[in-house]
């Protein structure tokens, strides 16, 4: 390690950790002992350590030191990638041959130039936005549009929370929102799930800790499948009422193919956002979200993106205007929610004649509770499936492995789950029984 200032030596602590050189849970030298190495005050080294905090590169963790943090928000090696002739049960990605076409979207989507100090929401994406949130229960009477589910996540986040605010997340969750509120500096208070949602009594507990947001998934959670019931949404409210200051963002990033019906537990609070993003729907690369919430929330939102981005093109928000209208789309999109049903069954059925307890009430994902995950992912592949392990979407909760089974055939789904049982319930040759 090196440098003369506490900006220096943060930098290239920083580039050791994007190198790999320093691993996540590395622990750091204590600071009279690095000082003492670089020749350095000790001042220095531990304002070095305070800026790597507020970055959300390392983590102190009291009398034990400061370590790595377990995902650092700087851009390290992607996920493994799944070696040629595996299966590929991993990815989370949604069908695309189950996609929308959207050449003709894209023809039939011109308009006028855009310059700036135009408005930033075209006006056919915000009719059609409002009456589809409408259609489900949310109020759209504040809407704009944002780069992504995750992009208007930290754009509300960072609209309300502060440094060191305590926020309520889904355990298990999407890998990608532990790192967010890590990355803002955020302490993630876990809230445990079921098939209907968080659980009232670990929901109760996460706001009685004092936290300034909730991040809830009403449907099609990633990675347990959860969909918040009509029952538990009313019970869910019930709770969040008497905790009238607290933020909650709903994710409802899988919508029209999520196989389950929204009931929201957002609207209408005095601080809210729910996210609607087009990606899952129309293909990863439409990075578009609707983004509803209060007034207050969505003028802050929008003042923020100016000062940055501007807004969402508008080549982009008229091709979704476009494909939300048009009833072949639609009818495309309800197809594809039919087969992400279909194949999501199959798999539970067959996990259920194998022994499985599964979980999967929605979305494009199984969830399976496996003893070791390490050795079920290993043991997976050696009979040519590549599956998810739990690790990176877990705080507290048990371990498990998670299938993505957008993309796979009915047929398939025995061979699976047959396998998962012999991964499982076979030992590996040279190991040792009982």
């Amino acid at each position: 390690m090196r440098g003369r200032t506490a900006a220096e030596l943060a930098m290239d602590i920083e580039r050791r950790v994007a190198d790999h050189e320093l691993v996540p849970g590395y622990r750091l030298p204590p600071v009279r002992t690095l000082a003492a190495d670089l020749d350095l005050a000790p001042n220095t080294v531990a304002a070095a350590y305070r800026l790597l905090g507020e970055r959300g590169i390392t983590v102190g963790r009291g009398r034990r030191g400061t370590f790595v943090a377990d995902r650092p928000p700087v851009m390290i090696s992607p996920d493994p990638v799944v070696r040629e002739g595996l299966r590929n049960l991993s990815s989370g990605n949604p069908d695309p041959n189950l996609l929308p076409d959207l050449t003709s979207a894209l023809r039939d989507s011109e308009g006028p130039v855009v310059l700036y100090g135009d408005r930033s929401v075209d006006e056919n994406l915000a009719d059609q936005g409002a009456r589809l949130l409408a259609a489900d229960g949310v109020s759209a009477d504040h809407l704009t549009v944002v780069s992504g589910g995750l992009d208007g996540m930290e754009r509300v986040l960072q609209a309300h929370v502060r440094r060191g605010d305590r926020v309520a997340i889904e355990d298990p969750t999407y890998p990608p929102v532990i790192d967010l509120v890590g990355a803002l500096g955020l302490t993630a208070v876990p809230m445990a799930l079921d098939d209907e949602g968080p659980e009232l009594v670990s929901m109760q507990a996460a706001l009685e800790s004092g936290v300034s947001a909730a991040i809830v998934t009403p449907r099609a959670q990633n990675p347990l499948g959860s969909a918040i019931s009509a029952a538990r949404a009313i019970e869910l409210r019930s709770i969040l009422a008497r905790f009238p200051d607290v933020l909650v963002i709903e994710d409802d990033h899988a919508a029209a193919i999520s196989g389950a019906t929204l009931h929201s537990i957002a609207s209408d609070r005095e601080r809210w956002a729910t996210i609607r993003s087009a990606a899952k729907t129309y293909g990863p690369d439409v990075r578009l979200a609707l983004l509803a919430g209060d007034s207050t929330t969505v003028r802050r939102v929008e003042g923020r993106q100016h000062l940055g981005p501007g807004w969402v093109s508008h080549v982009l928000q008229r091709l979704v205007a476009r494909m939300m209208s048009d009833p072949e789309i639609d009818h495309e999109v309800s197809l594809a929610a039919d087969r992400y049903e279909s194949r999501r069954r199959a798999m539970l059925d067959a996990l259920t004649e194998w022994g499985f307890e599964a979980h999967a009430a929605s979305g494009l994902n199984v969830w399976v509770p496996v003893p070791d995950e390490p050795a079920v992912v290993l043991a997976m592949e050696e009979r040519g499936f590549a599956i998810r392990a739990g690790g990176r979407f877990r705080i507290r909760s048990a371990p498990g492995v998670r299938l993505t089974v957008a993309a796979l055939d009915d047929g398939e789904a025995d061979g699976v789950a047959r396998a998962l049982h012999g991964a499982i319930s076979e030992p590996r040759p040279g190991t040792r029984t009982g």
